[in-house]
């Protein structure tokens, strides 16, 4: 099989037994670093990932005898599974992720012991950090306030893409806002908006509203106005709603559509209660 197809094939339609063959790469050291790279990342598709694939993705990460490359492209696909299986959890049998509990905190304890270990290489580290935070746990706090205080730009970016998921960093992630690093800055607009940080509406809107702000800045700045200031959302984006652009004006649709919905859950919501305490 020609890995190199199944990068633009669609999950859903790729052969039932694929996932064989990314193990059969993944633990063939033999095999061509270039095939091994694309079963590395894509094992950790929701469609194929399970118990065996994981372990040997594991294995992967953990062995300084692979390349540096891989090792960071294993940890890095472990990113989906963790995120599926801290959200939905384990106590639906009707609806369980694709790994197992056990499985689940093999790869956080494993990951963990990884990034805290100094001869880990640095890539490897910032992916493991990327892909464990999608499950939360204590010690990540801590490991992105040390990575943002750095002041090494690689493991900053790491750091404010980690704080989308890991509450308590507003005053960075408004400091990120005004990087000259373009990708810094497009992580801490995504994170703005995952956290409705009402205090970076104004750098938001002047991005959205600048005509030389980067198409894909953009987009990620049309979503987070409408999780910042849903009811403010329509009059910041009805121009972009009529671009040119098929894709800004599909994305700022959507996000007036998602910010409508959510004011009027939020007027329900007070309605409720005001109803309650009358």
């Amino acid at each position: 099989m020609d890995l190199k197809t199944l990068l633009d094939t669609p999950p859903w339609d790729w052969p039932e037994d694929v996932g064989k063959t990314f193990l059969k790469y993944l633990v063939d050291r033999r095999a061509k670093e270039s095939d091994r790279m694309i079963a590395a990342d894509l094992a950790g598709d929701y469609v194929v990932i399970n118990d065996e694939l994981a372990d040997a993705l594991l294995a992967v990460v953990g062995s300084a005898n692979e390349p540096e490359e891989l090792r960071a492209k294993a940890a890095i696909s472990f990113g989906p599974a963790l995120e599926s299986a801290d959200t939905d959890g384990f106590d639906d049998a009707d609806d369980l992720p694709p790994i197992t509990e056990r499985m689940f905190r093999k790869i956080q304890d494993s990951l963990r012991k990884l990034y805290l270990d100094v001869n880990t290489p640095k890539l490897v580290r910032r992916r493991i950090l990327e892909a464990s935070v999608r499950a939360v746990e204590p010690w990540h706090q801590d490991a992105i306030r040390d990575a943002y205080a750095s002041g090494d730009q690689e493991w900053m970016l790491t750091a404010v893409f980690g704080m989308k998921y890991v509450r308590g960093f507003d005053e960075q992630i408004l400091a990120a806002l005004e990087s000259a690093d373009s990708e810094i800055q497009y992580e801490a607009v995504e994170a703005a908006g995952n956290w409705g940080l009402d205090a970076a509406w104004p750098h938001v809107v002047e991005l959205v509203t600048d005509p030389d702000t980067p198409k894909g800045l953009l987009l990620a700045a049309i979503e987070a106005a409408g999780d910042i200031r849903p009811a403010e959302a329509r009059e910041v984006l009805q121009e972009l709603a009529d671009s040119d652009d098929e894709e800004i004006a599909e994305a700022a649709d959507e996000a007036i559509m998602m910010a409508e919905a959510a004011s009027e859950d939020e007027f329900d919501e007070e309605e409720e209660e005001d109803d309650w305490i009358n």
